[in-house]
């Protein structure tokens, strides 16, 4: 095939699909433009996730009539001269790409007038192409309307998701920006209703207010600004009490440009070395200065990866100021890694003898969690648990012989010894019997003696109230109660002695990593996630009463041999095994 030219309406289509990825990418761009325009009150609508419609409007200094249709031509910018410029940009935009990548795959219509001008200018287009331009009265500032986001483009617009999904990503970016520009007055509609609106007090404590809630803001540790290898630091950390599933609320500026790093991601993760549980993350609003000639934000159409001059130094000096914020200020607890599973000899031995004594409470938990303490579920629809089938991945009878660093059990069977992870063990029993009352529709619940109001982030949020169904189907009963705000009536039985808005973040974040699997699938990872909260941790102890109980409902069970997770549950050593090492044979 010979080597030719694209048409421009395909090039255009091209190049706008590496700077629109989604509804959320045309609200940054937008918003990035009406900044660099000196507003100061912008705001935000969105219909059905930005697929419909996404509208931004400003009050900064507008655009020439004259420059209206330059403004949609391909690099077109106000913001670039010559090719040194871009050795020290100092605004948010700079390629000049973003309206013309928006206007390629869209209907758009933009309202301007400049501040100097007396009269506005409209001007519409349809998949790049204008359709009309007029002149039309306006206050100053900029109204940008993009309807039909993708409407000549549908192998893009398949993989777009669920409107709650997209509106989710939309309402991260504002509040990022809302957080890098405090001053300003940041408003998100969607759907009509107002899920976000910053003061514009100049206070980022009331932008953090907004987006976490009461009870983090007030953890958020200050980092006053200290400069380090060139490089100017300061922003908000998190309390090691205060931790999430993943590093996803890491968030970095630099220049005030909203950036990904995973680099920097890691010295903030590396300074909470020892302060935080295994795999659990910090919460940072990380900012950064330096001069713009040692950061080249021309990296990516997107301009959210920046590559820096010296790296290394950039990443020491995050490292340093957040750690010295840490040992400074923070309340900092002795931690234990999760996977550490043996304290001190003696005190496990003292832990076990107690555990043993039928009068001694199990760290002030006796019976083991379960779904019905009375009742045991059947374990699939219809079928008792006394007559469960007996195939080949079924277990003998097994007799409980000890438990050895307080997370294996220790039990004996005709065929030789079983060592049984308990936490696997107890994963496996609770989600068959959580699967079984999930088919019959009466998952046990406890009803909490006072509602909490949990204030959840953003997207969160959003994924709360898209998902109240599928939770309410599994025991959290949550009642909307204001802005990202929620009250939570019930949890699920099993999970009613741990920190209930703990678990419920932790559930939607798991929730959130689960995004491509849909209905049944979904809700099977969901009932998986809540187990392994239930479930007994490795390096408990348990009294042999609880280890006999463990045995034998994890004898009940369909597949016995693995964690819902795929992990296998026990280690079995054969009679003739233990004979061949003891060298009997």
């Amino acid at each position: 095939m010979s080597i030719r030219l694209l048409p421009p309406e395909v090039a255009d289509k091209i190049a706008a699909g590496e700077v629109v990825e989604r509804p959320a990418s045309v609200v940054k761009e937008l918003l990035e433009n009406s900044l660099d325009a000196g507003a100061m009150e912008m705001r935000v609508e969105v219909v059905e996730g930005g697929r419909r419609l996404i509208r931004v409007i400003d009050d900064g200094h507008g655009i020439p009539a004259a420059e209206v249709k330059l403004a949609f031509a391909r690099h077109a910018t106000s913001k670039l001269q010559t090719a040194d410029d871009l050795n020290r940009i100092t605004t948010l935009g700079f390629r000049g790409e973003a309206l013309a990548s928006i206007a390629a795959v869209a209907h758009v219509t933009m309202l301007t007038r400049h501040v100097d001008e007396p009269i506005g200018t409209q001007i519409r287009l349809r998949g790049g192409a204008i359709v009309s331009h007029e002149r039309r009265g306006a206050p100053p500032g900029t109204t940008v309307t993009v309807e039909h986001l993708f409407f000549n483009t549908p192998a893009r617009l398949k993989f777009m998701r669920r409107p709650a999904t997209e509106a989710a990503h939309i309402q991260n970016v504002v509040t990022r920006y809302a957080l890098a520009f405090p001053q300003r007055r940041f408003s998100l509609l969607s759907d009509g209703r107002l899920v976000f609106q910053s003061t514009g007090s100049g206070d980022r404590r009331d932008v953090l207010l907004k987006m976490y809630g009461v009870d983090v803001a007030r953890e958020m540790i200050t980092i006053e600004p200290r400069e380090h290898y060139g490089v100017r630091v300061y922003g908000y950390i998190s309390q090691p009490s205060v931790h999430r599933a993943n590093r996803s609320y890491v968030t970095f500026f630099v220049n005030g440009r909203w950036i990904h790093d995973s680099s920097l991601s890691y010295a903030v993760i590396q300074a909470y070395h020892t302060l935080l549980p295994q795999g659990r993350f910090p919460i940072a609003v990380i900012f950064l200065e330096m001069p713009p000639e040692k950061v080249d934000v021309n990296v990516h159409p997107t301009k959210a990866e920046v590559r820096f001059q010296d790296a290394r130094a950039v990443f020491r000096a995050v490292e340093r100021v957040v750690r010295g914020a840490l040992v400074a200020h923070a309340e900092v607890p002795s931690i234990r890694p999760l996977d550490s599973h043996a304290p001190d000899w003696a005190e496990r031995r003292q832990a076990l003898l107690q555990a043993g004594r039928e009068e001694a409470p199990v760290q002030g938990e006796l019976a083991l969690p379960h779904l019905d303490v009375e009742r045991k579920p059947p374990l699939t629809p219809g079928i008792e648990a006394s007559h469960a089938p007996r195939g080949e991945d079924a277990l003998p009878a097994l007799r409980v012989v000890g438990q050895i660093g307080a997370s294996y059990i220790v039990a004996e069977g005709p065929e030789g010894m079983y060592l049984i992870d308990q936490h696997a063990a107890h994963e496996r029993i609770l989600y068959e019997e959580m699967m079984a009352h999930r088919v019959n529709g009466d998952v046990p619940r406890q009803q909490l003696l006072e509602p909490i109001s949990i204030t959840l982030p953003p997207t969160l949020a959003v994924l709360a109230e898209a998902e109240r169904d599928r939770l309410a189907a599994l025991g959290f009963d949550l009642e909307p109660f204001g802005p990202n705000t929620f009250l939570l009536r019930s949890v699920p039985a099993i999970l009613s002695r741990g920190d209930p808005r703990q678990t419920l973040e932790d559930l939607l974040h798991s929730l959130e990593g689960e995004r491509h699997l849909v209905d049944q699938a979904k809700e099977e990872a969901l009932i998986r996630s809540i187990c392994k909260r239930a479930a007994v941790k490795a390096g408990q102890p348990l009294s042999m009463a609880e280890m006999e109980e463990m045995i034998r409902r994890l004898e009940r069970c369909r597949s016995p041999r693995t964690c819902p997770h795929g992990r296998p549950t026990m280690i079995h050593i054969s009679t003739h095994q233990l004979a061949r090492e003891f060298g009997r044979r």
